[in-house]
């Protein structure tokens, strides 16, 4: 280990921007650990830093012996040489020597000490940079394309991985591209750390909204929800605590300028912006996104049946069943979408379902039982039976089975 050790880790310190002082003093720390190993207490070692010359010393005291063997003794013989004729056996005299002036092996056993303090300083250094950016947005750019489709980028104190898993599909960059991303996770594997970052989380959508829109940042305009199908839609649940407040207007901008910057950053994603009505039924609407919802009506098991325009039915479901999909997660509500014909229908064949065959007009006990003996118990079960199915019943004639049809269809 050469004399300039120690401007070389510093040199290192600067570039992995690590605290010097605190770098040194692991220095320190590393070589006393490493030569206290062979010394013994009453040496009483001491490692220092000679500032004028960038050297690292040890300054202990030797034990005078008639043949050194160890380190942390001294001959008589040479202890004489240093220090005159009057040196006895059993004295402790001073020494002090340079760091390169030790035996190799031990040179090296401190070199490592030293090595896995700074990578152990890099990794805490590493951590707390994390710590701070944590659920925050980080720029970089991508410096390499791994096997499984995950961009390393560079976001200047560490490299990071965006995985592939944590993309939003059909969404393509190239080495050397800016991209940003949220800070979601760390891993640590075998002394490599990695900062995880998304693109698909909601929490980036809403950071986004944070940076572009200063009403979301101070907390006049709260995000209650986020719910989305990265690339294709979001949808954002506000809450205006002021009621002069426009969130809708507030954060569509000026001719479109905010929302139409979020959306440019997330690639033309479709974001809607609902305005939070503690009224569940004016949520689903808002939710929805359909203007002329005609009846909202809400059972008790957390589902809702929306009845709509035949017009606005396609609308209100979105490609995909993407819309009513968000809409439910947003409201916590299963939603099924109905015109006024299709739901009727729904109402219509569960009266059928739970009422029983002696409820249909002109059922007479002895049709009844016939019925019954053949499996048909429900009303719904006539009205799913053709004509000929129930004329070959024993006992049920054409005038029968077409009155009993007849009955069913407007029960």
């Amino acid at each position: 280990m050469s004399t300039n050790i120690l401007d070389a880790v510093v040199k290192l310190a600067a570039i992995k921007q690590l605290d010097k002082e605190l770098i040194q003093e692991m220095i320190v720390e590393a070589i006393e650990a490493t030569l206290s190993k062979k010394l013994e207490p009453e040496n009483e070692l001491e490692i220092f830093i000679e500032e004028a010359t960038s050297t690292i010393k040890a300054r202990y005291l030797c034990e005078v012996v008639e043949t050194e063997t160890r380190l942390g003794e001294i001959s008589l013989e040479e202890a004489r040489q240093l220090h005159g004729s009057g040196v006895e056996l059993g004295q402790y005299l001073p020494k002090t020597m340079a760091l390169h002036e030790f035996e190799p092996k031990l040179i090296k056993t401190a070199q490592k000490a030293i090595q896995d303090k700074i990578r152990q300083l890099e990794e805490d250094k590493i951590q707390s940079d994390f710590n701070k950016q944590k659920n925050t947005i980080v720029s970089g750019k991508i410096k390499t394309i791994d096997d499984t489709g995950g961009y390393r980028i560079d976001i200047s104190y560490t490299d990071a991985l965006l995985p592939a898993d944590e993309q939003i599909e059909n969404e393509y960059f190239r080495v050397g591209d800016n991209i940003k991303a949220y800070v979601t996770n760390i891993r640590t594997h075998q002394s490599n750390v990695t900062i995880i970052l998304s693109r698909t989380n909601p929490e980036f959508v809403k950071k986004l909204f944070e940076a572009e829109i200063p009403e979301v940042y101070d907390g006049t305009i709260k995000i209650m929800k986020i719910v989305r199908e990265p690339g294709i839609r979001t949808k954002v649940e506000l809450l205006s605590t002021d009621p002069k407040l426009d969130p809708i207007a507030t954060c569509i901008g000026p001719r479109g300028a905010r929302i139409d910057s979020i959306r440019k950053e997330l690639r033309g994603e479709q974001i809607d912006i609902v305005v939070h009505d503690e009224d569940p039924e004016k949520m689903i609407e808002r939710a929805l996104g359909v203007e002329n919802v005609q009846r909202v009506i809400i059972e008790r098991n957390r589902s809702a049946n929306v009845i709509v325009a035949e017009q606005d039915k396609v609308v209100a479901i979105g490609k995909g069943g993407k819309n009513v999909k968000l809409a439910a997660k947003l409201t916590g509500m299963k939603i099924d979408i109905f015109t006024m014909e299709e739901f009727e229908e729904k109402m219509a064949k569960e009266r059928r379902t739970v009422s029983h065959i002696t409820d249909l007009d002109g059922v007479t006990a002895k049709i009844a039982d016939i019925l019954r003996q053949s499996g048909y118990t429900s009303v719904q079960d006539i009205y799913a039976a053709s004509v000929e199915e129930l004329c070959n019943l024993e006992g049920v004639g054409q005038k029968t089975a077409e009155r009993l049809k007849e009955a069913a269809k407007y029960f």
